[in-house]
């Protein structure tokens, strides 16, 4: 949503995302999960290859978490850097304009390799799947956005795994029109 080439490189581009621990959300709402989505649910989501989606929007309490909208979780505070220049109307029409696909670990249920559990992140939810899950959700819905969302049988936070699974690789290396 960021990058400021997309339109001048002259080929096709997508993007891939990949199990990242948080994401920048582009509003100050936040995911909440009800049913196969909720929270003490969540580290039992590996039982299914299809994306849950049990998530409503709305307010979050940020009395116990001040900074939870704060860049790079939200938007709030982006005074430094090349994204300091962008608007949040900017950063959201990129967003939802650039064809994208978020891959997401089916086991990728549980606080491994380097997952954030601070206050912001986890206001987006208690798993690396479960905040994919809901924000992939929340930019189709809300924002009007297009974005194909895979969750990789039997993969967990590895990139090994994810990359190199048959049904990952036509993702990655699409073949041309």
């Amino acid at each position: 949503m960021t990058n400021r080439v997309h339109d001048t490189v002259g080929t096709p581009v997508s993007y891939v995302v990949a199990n990242p621990s948080s994401y920048a959300w582009p509003s100050a709402t936040r995911p909440l999960a009800t049913g196969d989505a909720a929270p003490d649910r969540a580290t039992t989501a590996w039982n299914t290859e299809k994306p849950h989606t049990d998530f409503s929007y709305g307010p979050f309490d940020a009395s116990a978490c001040p900074n939870y909208d704060r860049w790079p979780a939200g938007f709030v505070d982006r005074t430094g850097g090349y994204t300091a220049k962008i608007s949040d109307d900017q950063l959201k029409k990129q967003l939802v304009s650039r064809p994208t696909t978020y891959l997401l670990g089916q086991v990728d249920t549980l606080p491994l390799g380097g997952f954030d559990s601070s206050c912001p992140a986890m206001a987006q939810g208690a798993t690396r799947r479960a905040r994919g899950e809901a924000f992939v959700k929340y930019v189709n819905e809300q924002l009007g956005a297009r974005h194909a969302i895979q969750i990789v049988p039997e993969c967990g936070h590895n990139d090994r795994c994810v990359y190199t699974t048959d049904a990952v690789l036509p993702v990655i290396f699409p073949k041309e029109p």
